[in-house]
Parts: C-alpha cells; sequence; structure tokens
C-alpha cells in the first residue's frame, strides 16, 4: 500500500491495521519518521510533490522490495504539505516470515525515500527558507542496494 497525503495519521494505528492484514508472517519492522528541529531554529516545512508521479514512482520502489525480499506486505505512507517541528511526516512497514527480509526491506526502502523519492523539501528557519539539499551519505547508501 502506497499513501501520499497532506492529514496527519497515526503510525500505531496504521501499524496495527497493517499488521492484521499481512497474515503468516512472523515479523514486522516499521520506521516513521518526524520533522526534526535545525539547531533549534526550525519553524516549518513544506514537503511538494507532483500527484500521480509520486505515487507511481513509490509504487514501483514497492514492487521492487516485494520481488527483492520474501515480504507478505510493505506499506509507505509520505505526507506533503506544510508540517511543524515534531510532526510524522512519513512511514515505512514491511513484514515477512523471518526478520532478516523485513528488515533490511524496510532500509531498502528508507534509503530510497530519503535519496530518490520525487519530494521537495523547504525548511522555514529564523534565517529564511532553504530548498534541502540531497546528502552525499544518502546517497552512499543507496551503493549496497
Amino acid at each position: 500500500m502506497i499513501r501520499v497525503q497532506a492529514a496527519a495519521f497515526d503510525a500505531g494505528a496504521e501499524l496495527n491495521m497493517f499488521t492484521e492484514q499481512t497474515a503468516g508472517a512472523g515479523a514486522v519492522v516499521s520506521f516513521t519518521g518526524i520533522v526534526r528541529d535545525v539547531d533549534g531554529g526550525l519553524s516549518g516545512m513544506e514537503i511538494e510533490h507532483y500527484p500521480g508521479m509520486t505515487e507511481k514512482a513509490l509504487g514501483t520502489i514497492r514492487d521492487e522490495a516485494m520481488q527483492r525480499w520474501s515480504l507478505a506486505g510493505a506499506l509507505v505512507i509520505h505526507r506533503h504539505g506544510p508540517l511543524a517541528t515534531h510532526d510524522t511526516i512519513m512511514m515505512v512497514a514491511t513484514a515477512s516470515k523471518h526478520r532478516k527480509d523485513a528488515f533490511e526491506a524496510a532500509e531498502f526502502l528508507m534509503d530510497y525515500l530519503k535519496s530518490r523519492a520525487p519530494f521537495w523539501k523547504k525548511e522555514m528557519t529564523s534565517d529564511g527558507q532553504d530548498w534541502v539539499a540531497s546528502k552525499a551519505e544518502d546517497e552512499d547508501a543507496l551503493t549496497r542496494w
């Protein structure tokens, strides 16, 4: 399941629903991303995307994870629009018979989201607004896949 949405979501409720839908799984791994403050100066963040294109790209990478690892399911939720510090920004969950596949697939999806997903993030601080540039360590993380 892929969802790109402006609305907030309850990560615990999403995880419970996901777990219920993945019969036969012996392991569920989840990661929830939160908008973090930047050296005490972040007042908010704006995330932009192209509807249709974003969902297609996320669906493609989810499908790849499903094929590469023995998964019973994979969930990706990502928000867009204005966000405040401490808001939930995204969630990934994977389920498999064994933990190794669930952990690796979740890491794969996270590495993709950090470096290749078609989202554009702008941070608002007391110094102004700046688009978030890609980081070398995020790009380097993709080399292990």
